[in-house]
């Protein structure tokens, strides 16, 4: 059936008054929308109206696709607001909304969810009886048109009361079922994931490419650290496993030299589309790139691999220029499309490029970015690194440097040329999870790579939210237009804990530490299953939806209990806190099952099982400040994924008593080595810390 499509935008609907842009995007739609209040469920109720429930984010492709196609349109419109009470849900501000309804729709479906997802709800109970993704406008590949559908789906919910009702309790008997089982009788938590997590990982590699899987290829960076580290707890073993840190090194050069990465600005997009990493879905998440960048820091620590320095360097770069708010925190996302079109920003014409390049550079040009090769993405090209520098370098008159300088030269002109274009819209929220993921890849990087303003970005970031988005005790999620919104979820808690954790040992700060100890004391108090172990997404002061998710596994983002887990033990270890070492090791034994079952697919919580098992190494250094910060330097040079460096002066005052203890004579600097509750005696001369060190190792 053909649907009008409207002429003139003339009226909003009640997605005006927010503040989500990927809201505000959908204010002007024909389309009666409501935000998710109370206010409007219990209007749902009040008009025994199915709940369409509508869950995107504002970079989101296909989600412009489906509001192009069926909420712009008049007609399909009309039916969605004769049918059904309509509302819409931003999933980067309602992550626990998303998390509930994506379990759903799987169960419900037997398929993955994603985005957009498309629920129908019972206004009694806002149970789900009917879900998908994206629907087309018209039938098209064996699916319905959007408005036949929903008609369909109108009158099962009309005349089929029973089996809807039928349905919710076999539903909420699954959501009881899928929570953690836990150990069983007489089971106690032992290394056997981890013997088994390296052999699955390796079991879906891609081993000429790289990565996991075939296409699309996600960038995974959780397996990726795993490797590296699993590499580098094997040095002294008989047989060091050389292949894991291939796999590792092989999928992050591909990836930096590959269509995944913006050559030309800086940053990664969110995934590829084909296996060998040339073409990507043009979204950039702040998350990503924050994840990111502390993997590419610890690759760089480990093999000095100029590449992903150059990486390292780049992306933040591309994060101070483009996602940096004025208010120090960073922004959570650039659209896919521009102009209606998705990646329409990025990619080039030949031609164009032959202009605005000076020819003998563009020779160069040519080669290395494969303009002299077949366009690969819809007759342009998305820039990606086709011929090595050093190749090249053998085929002209020119020494190496001399070609990446001109590279670097004409990567400035394209920059300045992608300027005048239409650029992607930007969200402006902020978020503490994903700002706190960027805070921790600052962190490390500024470490690494020696950068003091990284960590100055890091600490005025963490400043930033302590100021504005913790109040009275309690973190608010997000942040925009100079309000902070909705009480934070077990990631915020979780990745900020885990980003103060990395901070101070780049730069040692009291009071963050105290703010470190205020953010486990409320994950514990709020969120913490003090019957069955684990945290719950939601925390104890947060609205009751249809059921309290407990998430244990990766995905795009790190499992937060994961996270939780594992830095709560750390800072146990540290403070010597025997309640957060209590709290995390329930944890694991809730997660226990999962583990066994798939520990490629929980691989933070993972992490945390091998320091609870073996206990990682702290090492204190106490004296004048401008003195151990050499000692913390130097140590710090040795990639040691088990060992945490804090360098803390001595006149710092208000410290836990298990680090109060440790001073040094007269402000030299005096090192302690420490393992699980157990420290060695003062250590006061340097090449003794390093031999000790180097022994531990």
């Amino acid at each position: 059936m053909m649907m009008r499509k409207r002429q003139k935008m003339s009226k909003t609907n009640k997605l005006s008054r927010e503040t989500s842009p990927y809201l505000i995007q959908h204010s002007e739609n024909p389309v009666d929308w409501h935000p998710w209040t109370e206010h409007s469920l219990k209007k749902a109720r009040a008009m025994n109206k199915p709940i369409l429930l509508s869950i995107g984010y504002s970079a989101c492709h296909w989600c412009h696709v489906m509001a192009h196609e069926s909420f712009e349109d008049d007609g399909i419109a009309d039916v969605m607001n004769k049918h059904f009470f309509n509302i819409k849900v931003d999933r980067e501000e309602r992550p626990d909304i998303d998390q509930i309804y994506q379990i759903a729709h799987q169960i419900i479906t037997q398929r993955p969810g994603g985005w957009p997802l498309t629920m129908f709800l019972d206004p009694r109970n806002n149970q789900p009886f009917f879900g998908g993704t994206y629907f087309p406008n018209e039938p098209r590949h064996g699916m319905p048109g959007f408005s036949d559908l929903l008609i369909r789906i109108s009158n099962y919910f009309i005349n089929e009361k029973k089996n809807i009702d039928n349905q919710n309790k076999k539903l909420n008997e699954i959501y009881k079922k899928i929570q953690p089982n836990g150990l069983s009788k007489n089971e106690k938590i032992n290394a056997e994931p981890i013997k088994t997590a390296r052999e699955m990982i390796e079991r879906n590699f891609d081993k000429e490419y790289g990565g996991i899987g075939s296409a699309p290829k996600f960038p995974q960076p959780a397996s990726l650290e795993w490797l590296l580290k699993y590499w580098r707890n094997s040095a002294f073993q008989e047989e060091p496993d050389i292949e894991a840190l291939y796999l590792c090194t092989l999928t992050l050069k591909n990836m930096a030299e590959g269509g995944l990465y913006d050559q030309v600005g800086g940053g990664f997009f969110r995934y590829c589309i084909d296996r060998n990493w040339q073409i990507p879905h043009f979204e950039k998440m702040l998350y990503d790139n924050g994840l990111l960048l502390s993997l590419y820091a610890r690759a760089y620590l480990a093999t000095g691999d100029s590449l992903f320095k150059r990486v390292i360097e780049e992306t933040v770069n591309w994060l101070y220029s483009e996602m940096r708010s004025e208010s120090e925190g960073f922004y959570s996302s650039i659209n896919a499309d521009s102009e209606n079109e998705e990646g329409k920003f990025y990619v080039w014409e030949r031609d164009e490029i032959k202009k605005i390049i000076h020819s003998e550079d563009f020779n160069v040009i040519e080669k290395y970015y494969g303009l002299d090769k077949e366009a690969n993405f819809e007759n342009r090209w998305h820039l990606t690194i086709s011929n090595d520098i050093e190749n090249i370098a053998k085929d002209s008159k020119y020494e190496r440097e001399k070609l990446e300088d001109k590279v670097k030269k004409c990567n400035q002109i394209l920059i300045k040329e992608r300027k005048l274009r239409i650029p992607p819209s930007l969200d402006k929220k902020q978020l503490v999870s994903w700002n706190a993921l960027v805070i921790k890849g600052l962190a490390i990087s500024g470490r690494v790579l020696e950068r003091k303003d990284y960590i100055q970005s890091a600490r005025e970031s963490l400043e930033f939210i302590k100021k504005n988005q913790f109040d009275k005790n309690t973190l608010m999620a997000c942040y925009i237009d100079k309000i902070s919104k909705y009480p934070a979820y077990l990631d915020d808690h979780a990745f900020l804990l885990d980003a103060i954790l990395e901070f101070l040992q780049s730069e040692w700060n009291t009071k963050l530490l105290h703010f470190a100890m205020k953010l486990a004391d409320n994950l514990i108090d709020n969120f913490f299953d003090e019957e069955k172990g684990g945290f719950f997404f939601t925390g104890n002061n947060h609205e009751k939806l249809i059921f309290r998710t407990k998430p244990m596994s990766d995905d795009a983002l790190p499992s937060g209990n994961g996270i939780a887990c594992f830095t709560l033990q750390r800072l146990g270890f540290l403070i010597s806190e025997k309640r957060y070492l209590a709290v995390s090791k329930k944890t694991l034994e809730s997660g226990f099952s999962l583990l066994k079952e798939s520990p490629h697919g929980h691989l933070n919580l993972l992490n945390a099982l091998e320091e609870n098992l073996d206990p990682p190494e702290s090492i204190i250094i106490v004296g004048e400040k401008n003195k151990i910060s050499e000692w913390a330097k130097s140590t710090n040079k040795i990639f040691s994924p088990k060992r945490m460096v804090f360098s803390i002066p001595n006149n710092e005052k208000d410290l836990p008593e298990s680090l109060a203890i440790k001073r040094s004579n007269e402000g030299k600097p005096t090192a302690y080595i420490c393992r699980g509750h157990s420290c060695t005696e003062p250590i006061e001369k340097f090449e003794d810390l390093i031999k000790k060190i180097t022994e531990s190792s």
